[in-house]
Parts: C-alpha cells; structure tokens; sequence
C-alpha cells in the first residue's frame, strides 16, 4: 500500500483515540470489548441481518473537518455521537470498509453479530469495540434496559452506503 496512505491512516486512528480522550471516555488497560467466542472465529455470512434500524436515537456531538487538519483527509470528518439503543433495539447490517470507529458501551449490554464470528459477541458496560476495514455487523440490545454508546469515528460523507440509515 501507498505509504502516504498508510499515514494517513495511521493518523485518523491516532486522531480518534485522541477524540474519544478528549471527552472523558477514557481508554483504560483493562477496557477491552466483548471478544468472539473460543472456536467460533470464522466467516459469518450474516444471513438475515436486519437492515432498518429499530428503537435507536443517534445524536452527533461534534465532528471536525480533516481536510483542514494536517492529515489532510478531504470529504472526511473525525466526529463523536452518543447513541441510544431501547430495549431491543437494533443497529442494521452496516460495513466499516471506510469508516473506522471506537465504540465505548457506557452503560448496559448489547450483542454484536460479527462477519468475522460465527457466534454473537456480548459487549458490556466499559468495554470498547473497534470497527475497522473488513468489520461487517449488526447489533442488538436483547436486554430490558437501554445501551448507551459513546462513538467515536472517521465518516466519508462521500460513502453512505458505509453508514447506518438516518433516522
């Protein structure tokens, strides 16, 4: 791969951590997301995968424009959202081909139905899941209480099919 766009690269991920510090998320030694099951890491076709959202509320908090910072990213924006996902509650079948993201569960649990796992992963309060190029997913909040996400991602508004559906 181009050098220049494996800095770049390189950058955009320093620069999320950086967001996801900045607003007190705090990314501790032992905050690590829920993992894939032991034996069940292999391809997942998702047959079936929901492609509508249900019970979300997905608020952005603020973005910065990362053609104008040194990365020199045009059309890319570093921005930082809160979600919340109601009792269940489904976040669609999304690819992360040119989004990368940081995902903090801030409160409740929530399982993530992976392309590269065979079986759902349980995501708890404090963990942190890392989507990046080759994550295809869908997650769903099966408990009786909301999950409250705090994301933290790099969007190319040039790319929506990468994106879940506005609500």
């Amino acid at each position: 791969m181009n050098p220049s766009i494996l800095r770049k690269i390189r950058v955009a991920r320093m620069a999320t951590v950086t967001a996801l510090m900045a607003a007190g998320v705090g990314i501790g030694v032992s905050a690590h997301a829920g993992e894939c099951p032991a034996g069940m890491a292999m391809p997942n076709e998702l047959v079936g995968a929901p492609t509508a959202p249900v019970g979300i509320t997905d608020t952005e908090l603020a973005s910065i424009d990362l053609a104008q910072e040194n990365v020199h990213l045009p059309g890319r924006r570093l921005r930082l959202r809160h979600m919340t996902i109601a009792p269940g509650g489904i976040v669609p079948l999304h690819s992360h081909e040119d989004r990368p993201a940081l995902i903090k569960v801030d409160s409740g649990e929530i399982y993530e139905n992976n392309s590269k796992c065979a079986a759902p992963i349980l995501h708890k309060a404090g963990d942190i899941a890392r989507e990046f190029l080759g994550t295809r997913h869908w997650w769903k909040n099966a408990t009786a209480q909301p999950v409250e996400l705090t994301i933290a991602d790099i969007v190319n508004d040039g790319q929506p099919a990468t994106m879940m559906p506005r609500m």
